[in-house]
């Protein structure tokens, strides 16, 4: 995996956010083998960057399951940019923080908590967290209130440590009708420069977060089942072929539609296998599995996609 020191053209680029493969035993263990399937898959269409977070389901993975996970990212070639998660709780994160300390995770995103919190706290813990890890922070908003329901001294936290050199870097996944009209946005980057904020929420706000608030990057999971073409997206963005980009993007709406509609992580969990990329098996408890009419209805979809994948090819 990726050790060396960070720069803003790091986030560059696409990230893809992965499922994590379990096996069907009782205690649906990490599957490991599968797991590496999806990893060169996505590697194989361009894509070098990996979150595991919410599509993974980290909010739930186990204490002793999360070392055997970060052991795993460890092993990623030097080529590669992996970054865990860790939270959403501060008893969590300090638990998982001296795991990571055994390893040289450049970055680690921190899952965002919904439970009691402000600002100030918020701040405090972080801070404490990637001392006590070693390492810097991708911090995830996710909606206006991830840092307390006072919006401003919530942005005004994210900006210090941004300025303090703990936060290399900002998930921004608030969701908006409107991608273009997004005033929390607007106030995010009159505090925090716009190279360190990357678009959060896949490829349906990508070519406008990119193209209007010259966003540097994006998160796909779709692109875990297409990598060629978020990078083929990307990199039409990337050189102003703004309409070029709004056909690509086009491809992956059916899927992100499913996404929304049933969550994001159950779907891409199974249209993964479904695309016939890896088995991920079984998903944790407290997410349900689709149903089999769900199963039906996003199988000829995810195929298309895959299908979509071999016959594109990278710039």
């Amino acid at each position: 995996m990726k050790t060396t020191p960070l720069s803003s053209e790091d986030l560059r680029g696409v990230f893809s956010v992965p499922p994590l493969a379990r096996s069907d035993d009782a205690q649906h263990s990490l599957d490991l083998e599968q797991n590496n399937l999806i990893v060169r898959h996505i590697v194989n269409g361009g894509i070098t960057r990996f979150i595991y977070g919410g599509n993974a389901f980290l909010y739930h993975v186990m204490l002793a399951e999360y070392e055997q996970l970060l052991e795993w990212l460890s092993d990623f070639s030097a080529d590669l940019w992996v970054i865990p998660s860790a939270g959403p709780s501060f008893g969590r994160a300090m638990d998982q923080a001296s795991l990571l300390r055994k390893y040289e995770f450049q970055c680690v995103m921190m899952l965002p908590c919904s439970d009691p919190r402000d600002a100030a706290g918020l701040e405090r813990g972080y801070r404490s967290f990637a001392e006590a890890a070693n390492t810097k922070l991708l911090v995830y908003l996710k909606d206006e209130n991830n840092f307390g329901a006072d919006k401003e001294p919530g942005l005004d936290a994210v900006a210090r440590l941004v300025d303090d050199g703990v936060c290399v870097g900002i998930k921004y996944a608030v969701v908006r009708r409107d991608p273009a009209r997004d005033s929390y946005l607007d106030d995010l980057l009159r505090r925090v420069d716009r190279s360190f904020v990357i678009s959060g929420i896949g490829e349906r706000p990508a070519v406008i977060h990119m193209r209007d608030w010259k966003l540097p990057g994006f998160t796909t999971g779709s692109g875990c089942i297409v990598p060629r073409l978020s990078q083929l997206l990307f990199d039409a963005c990337a050189r102003g072929e703004f309409e070029t980009a709004e056909k690509l993007r086009a491809a992956f709406l059916a899927h992100e539609d499913l996404r929304d509609q049933w969550g994001p992580g159950r779907v891409l969990h199974s249209a993964v296998q479904l695309a016939g990329i890896a088995k991920t098996g079984p998903v944790l408890p407290y997410i349900s599995a689709l149903s089999d009419a769900e199963v039906a209805q996003l199988g000829p979809i995810a195929r298309a996609l895959a299908d979509l994948n071999s016959s594109a090819t990278t710039s």
